[in-house]
């Protein structure tokens, strides 16, 4: 940490002379870094990103035209399906790479990816690179795959899992153009979502968004994600199974919900046996009985979910 706390220390006689060369809260998520990773500070502590990484909007096909969501110019480049981190740098040297986590805080991941990326970039600035590391399609689950190298505590089982990061952003901006900034990280060594379509990895759906920084910032954020981006998505088909059971659940929160026991159906790459049915009106909704065959999703690609009984 002695690049980033020089950096800082720097940063502060700036802002006392009258000169800050880094926005407010941008100081105040790098100090909490050093105090975060300090010695004796623990393995598992979440670190602030220097930048926040939000999610992005879902649009599914043949639910409503995506080109009426964004004026301007538009890119589309394709949604990798992995594990989203941001990988930061001070004075042009690598500092720090974190998971996603909450998109505010993550876990340090430095060790585990630095053959992955550059060490060393020429821009001088602090910047925050975005991306996903990803594994090739073929590997089964290639998305647990890829994201479960980054729980391995053994460095040198990471170094032989066959895993590719790819950047789509980077903040600040570099350029006021977008497809500009990715060319920019293309010269100094980063793969990113403008290179290829990378069919080799796996992938869920498209990523729409405006190419000019300026029109970008104007339309703002919500807490969840930002205006000027989505995601661009299949409409999910679901798989039929027979419900065997309900048993109910106590939450951390103390709340009681019931979870449907399914009999296993594969869904995408993964195995579902569970479902969560939130509340009673849910089951009363759908009419569900013992016995009876169901619809179930992946929401999100992730949480099963039943969306229908199927007669």
């Amino acid at each position: 940490m002695n690049k980033l706390e020089a950096f800082l220390k720097q940063a502060k006689a700036d802002y006392y002379s009258g000169n800050p060369i880094i926005p407010d809260e941008v100081y105040d998520r790098l100090e909490e870094q050093v105090g975060v990773t300090a010695v004796g500070s623990d393995e598992g502590a979440r670190i602030p990103h220097m930048f926040p990484m939000y999610s992005l909007q879902k649009i599914y096909k043949g639910e409503k035209d995506p080109s009426t969501f964004l004026a301007g110019v538009v890119t589309v480049t394709p949604k990798l399906d992995g594990a989203a981190v941001s990988i930061q740098y001070i004075d042009g040297q690598l500092t720090m790479a974190l998971t996603r986590g909450d998109g505010k805080k993550g876990l340090d991941i430095t060790d585990k990816i630095k053959h992955l990326v550059p060490n060393t970039i020429s821009f001088k600035a602090p910047h925050q690179v975005t991306g996903e590391i990803v594994a090739p399609k073929e590997i089964p689950n290639a998305r647990n795959y890829a994201a479960g190298a980054l729980n391995l505590k053994d460095i040198e089982e990471v170094k032989r899992r066959d895993l590719t990061f790819v950047s789509y952003g980077v903040q600040p901006s570099i350029t006021p153009d977008w497809v500009e900034d990715m060319r920019m990280l293309q010269h100094v060594g980063f793969n990113t979502a403008i290179d290829s379509n990378w069919e080799q990895f796996p992938q869920d759906g498209d990523v729409w968004r405006i190419v000019s920084h300026k029109e970008f910032d104007e339309l703002g954020y919500t807490s969840h994600h930002p205006r000027g981006a989505f995601a661009l998505k299949e409409k999910q088909e679901g798989v039929v199974t027979k419900l065997l059971d309900v048993k109910w659940q106590v939450g951390k929160s103390g709340a009681v919900s019931p979870v449907a026991i399914l009999e296993p159906c594969i869904i995408g790459e993964a195995t579902v046996s569970r479902a969560t049915l939130h509340n009673m009106a849910i089951i009363e909704s759908l009419d569900l009985e013992i016995g009876c065959m169901v619809e179930v999703i992946r929401a999100g690609e992730i949480i099963p979910q039943i969306v229908a009984r199927v007669d």
